[in-house]
């Protein structure tokens, strides 16, 4: 289980350029460090990260195994409408995890 943390306003007027970060703290491996046994441990990262807004793809971002253990995102959009924003991190082993923030603009 991951845990997820989102900065996102809250409110924002129409048209104005707003700063979202996210971050996801997640074990990762990058499948090359050797066990305690002596054995490869398998990799395990997040490969892929996208973010919505009112299911409009706003932002995505594809991982590698050179990425940060705990990856943090930070990126702008221009506040169009009040909605949901949708952050998804998929990975290895089947990982998922999902976010939602809402936002209203005026």
């Amino acid at each position: 289980m991951a845990n997820v943390l989102v900065n996102a306003p809250k409110t924002a007027k129409k048209g104005e350029i707003v700063e979202i970060k996210a971050l996801i703290m997640h074990v990762m491996e990058t499948g090359y460090r050797p066990g305690t046994n002596g054995r490869i441990i398998p990799r395990n990262i997040i490969g892929d990260f996208t973010a919505t807004w009112n299911g409009r793809e706003i932002f995505r971002m594809k991982m590698s195994p050179a990425i940060a253990a705990n990856p943090f995102v930070s990126f702008a959009a221009i506040a169009s409408e009040s909605g949901t924003i949708a952050f998804r991190w998929s990975g290895d082993e089947g990982f998922v995890a999902e976010h939602q923030v809402s936002i209203t603009v005026t």
